[in-house]
């Protein structure tokens, strides 16, 4: 990993792979950062950092939409490549309004890619797709109001 100012790309992969180490090893993000920190491995970025931990903390909203929009799948069945990055995902759609949708969706499925077998991507791609047009009549509501 670079020493220099990550991207945004690579800030949102940090938090993939901090999600995706807390589905594995059930601690808290904290402490994943903490043993990362004094291995000095990685120095985790603020971005990544808020994100996974905004994730930890609406773990329960957001498996909730998870479980809402996984058609004939059950959760247990979710590869943890895909749960933790519907996990980040579906946090910046929900939180992170600085953040178009349409990028929060392209994100995840390029990490699907890199990270997950041949049916993430799109699987991926379908469920942020659906919560995306679960919120549209929201997204208009609040532009009408302005």
């Amino acid at each position: 990993m670079s020493k220099g100012k990550m991207t945004r790309r690579e800030e949102r992969e940090q938090a993939f792979i901090l999600v995706f180490q807390q589905l594995i090893n059930r601690v808290t993000i904290s402490d994943i950062i903490d043993a990362a920190v004094e291995s000095a491995e990685v120095r985790v970025a603020e971005f990544a950092e808020q994100l996974a931990l905004g994730v930890q903390e609406n773990n329960v909203l957001i498996d909730d939409k998870i479980e809402k929009n996984i058609r004939g799948w059950s959760m247990s069945r979710l590869s943890k490549v895909s749960f933790a990055l519907l996990r980040v995902a579906i946090y910046e759609i929900l939180f992170v309004d600085s953040i178009p949708v349409s990028v929060s969706i392209n994100e995840a499925v390029d990490l699907a890619k890199k990270y997950g077998g041949a049916d993430d991507a799109p699987f991926i791609n379908g469920v942020l797709g659906s919560i995306a047009k679960e919120l549209e009549p929201k997204e208009e509501q609040k532009n009408e109001e302005q």
